[in-house]
């Protein structure tokens, strides 16, 4: 549905986008998550055709966005950053001047137009100025411009930025009724966002596509620790540098003695092995009982860090 080869962008000697190659397939819910500059808005305004790319190709629909912008356009419902609405139109004109725009059909437009505000729950409004309402319900205007001539593609940058908490969830269950029908690509940097609505992730880094994926297959090819946390009652003194006898071991990250010769712990241990398997062989030998032993997956936000903090941009 949507496929991105080589993409580069650049804005004066700004290289923007680095390389970008990713996939979304028909039905799905994709994320682009990364910090602030990272490049999401410069590939999405290459996918809607609002910009051309430096380098590489993206298709949109089975169209080529440099060679046919407008069946591009045409295929995609777009909600910009900055909600594209006009404070001095109601509800009602505004969504008219873009059944007109779009050169929707004249027998289909009533259609249009109720399907369209149904879908946003824009009822209530369909008559109020647009300058009158609040964020949320901008937002929703700007949403139903999008779906108004019924696309099968929606790009959606930002699309809960600014918006209170109960606006947010409002909008998300929107977004998520909406990808029952449609494929989505939606850009953020808010982790929640990604978790709550998205299939897969894509996480960008200061113009280069990071990671790509669901959370746990990210997670599985990282290179680094695993981490579990364990609870041992023992009748015997357990000091910290126990741990160190396990096959694997790295490190103790936390440690807590409870009465009654309880220990809780978290360690972390070398990726690859069986690290419950042998953590339990070590508890069996000291003659310990081994009451509780997790392994910890890695949050979305763990992620995250490690694919653009600091070390990242260091590598």
């Amino acid at each position: 549905m949507i496929e991105a080869k080589n993409l580069e962008k650049y804005y004066g000697k700004f290289h923007a986008v680095k390389d970008a190659s990713f996939t979304v397939r028909p039905g799905e819910i994709v994320g682009l998550l990364g910090p602030n500059g990272a490049g999401k808005t410069s590939i999405m305004k290459i996918l809607t055709g609002y910009h051309f790319s430096s380098g590489g190709t993206a298709s949109v629909g089975g169209w080529d966005v440099s060679e046919n912008p407008l069946e591009v356009k045409a295929a995609v419902g777009y909600l910009p950053e900055s909600s594209p609405v006009y404070g001095e139109f109601t509800v009602e004109e505004y969504l008219r001047y873009v059944i007109e725009a779009r050169n929707i059909p004249a027998k289909d437009r009533v259609r249009a137009m109720e399907r369209a505000v149904h879908s946003c729950g824009l009822e209530k409004v369909y008559r109020r100025g647009i300058g009158n309402l609040s964020k949320g319900y901008r937002q929703r205007t700007g949403l139903a411009q999008a779906i108004i001539h019924d696309p099968p593609i929606l790009i959606l940058d930002e699309p809960t930025a600014g918006l209170d908490p109960n606006q947010i969830l409002e909008i998300r269950k929107l977004i998520k009724s909406l990808g029952e029908e449609k494929t989505v690509i939606l850009s953020t940097h808010i982790l929640q966002e990604v978790e709550a609505l998205c299939d897969r992730i894509l996480i960008l880094n200061e113009g280069l596509i990071a990671a790509e994926g669901t959370r746990d297959e990210i997670a599985s090819r990282l290179k680094g620790d695993e981490r579990y946390r364990l609870t041992i009652r023992s009748a015997d003194p357990l000091g910290k540098d126990s741990f160190s006898r396990i096959p694997g071991f790295l490190a103790l990250e936390s440690f807590t003695e409870k009465p009654g010769g309880i220990f809780d712990a978290c360690i972390a241990v070398e990726p690859g092995g069986d690290g419950g398997e042998a953590i339990f062989d070590w508890a069996v030998e000291r003659g310990c009982k081994l009451t509780s032993l997790v392994r910890e997956r890695y949050s979305l936000e763990d992620l995250f860090s490690r694919l653009t903090g600091e070390e990242a941009a260091d590598a």
